[in-house]
């Protein structure tokens, strides 16, 4: 269900439906909604808490043989996100013209947004014996 809900999600965000920030709050709601309440009176026992993750991986198996296995660091993403906010006004409107929008990366907070990756998964197996994962590790 969990899982479900994640992909439908990032498709809205891959559709432009919705930003990048509204994905992070939605999945950060989906990860707070589906943890388990704690039963009244019992004490609250300490949250391990998730290691922050290095890499984003992208793994495609195909059924023609095809593989694809990506690992992306994550330190890159968050370099991105701060080299944005260096780029000239005129590089970025000569960019946007060619259709690439950096404007919103200088917002985004590197951390908020690796904390809300370690969260995601992604497991996409076609009927024609594609197999896509996207997580971190």
């Amino acid at each position: 269900m969990r899982n479900e809900s994640q992909k439908k999600i990032l498709e809205m965000l891959a559709e432009d439906r919705i930003t990048v920030e509204e994905a992070t709050a939605l999945l950060s709601k989906l990860g707070r909604s589906e943890e388990p309440e704690e039963a009244a009176g019992e004490p609250e026992e300490p949250q391990t808490r998730k290691k922050m993750p290095r890499y984003l991986r992208v793994i495609v198996d195909s059924a023609d043989g095809d593989k694809v296995n990506v690992r992306i660091p994550l330190s890159l993403i968050k370099t991105g996100i701060k080299l944005s906010a260096l780029v000239p006004g005129d590089a970025a409107d000569r960019m946007s013209s060619h259709g690439l929008d950096l404007s919103q990366l200088s917002r985004l907070d590197g951390d908020e947004l690796i904390q809300a990756l370690n969260d995601m998964t992604v497991d996409v197996e076609s009927a024609d014996g594609d197999n896509v994962k996207v997580f971190t590790e």
